[in-house]
């Protein structure tokens, strides 16, 4: 069995260590660099970490602002609280309305619809300002060109068109 070379700057078999020149240092690190390439400058891991960390946390704030603003609150509510059909022409229905702000007209697009769902009637209700209830109930009729079978709000809105303002 053969016993390995001892390395300069390295222990030898006495337990000694030999001298090693900043010449011989500077060679080492030479060859090291020549066989495994020069170490670069490494960002530092906490700084990528922290940064990582910034970017995720303000990319959740900004999708959880736009699902609000997408799917939050909104100023004008409107519910279906029933409908009656009165004969083979028209259907009354109720309507349970709350705005945010009540010294706001707001016009609501009621529709008869038939059987099989589609559209035989269609009516568009002002729904006046009121002093300080935020939520009104509302009851019209809908006249329609065939029986109609059920009855349901369309939309509602705070843009009120010019023909129905009483102003």
């Amino acid at each position: 069995m053969t016993e390995p070379t001892p390395d300069p700057g390295r222990a030898d078999s006495a337990g000694s260590r030999a001298a090693a020149s900043p010449e011989a240092a500077d060679s080492a690190g030479d060859r090291y660099a020549d066989r495994y390439g020069r170490r670069t400058a490494r960002p530092n891991r906490r700084r990528v970490g922290a940064l990582l960390t910034a970017v995720a946390v303000l990319a959740g704030i900004g999708v959880a602002y736009l699902g609000w603003a997408q799917f939050g609150p909104e100023d004008i509510e409107s519910e279906e609280l029933g409908y009656t059909v009165l004969d083979d022409s028209s259907v009354e229905v109720q309507i349970r309305l709350t705005r945010d702000d009540p010294s706001v007209p707001v016009v609501c697009l009621v529709r008869a619809m038939s059987r099989d769902l589609e559209e035989v009637g269609r009516r568009e209700v002002l729904i006046q300002p009121t002093a300080g209830d935020k939520t009104v109930r509302v009851r019209t009729v809908v006249e329609a060109s065939e029986r109609p079978a059920s009855a349901a709000i369309y939309a509602c809105t705070d843009s009120v068109p010019g023909y129905l303002r009483t102003e």
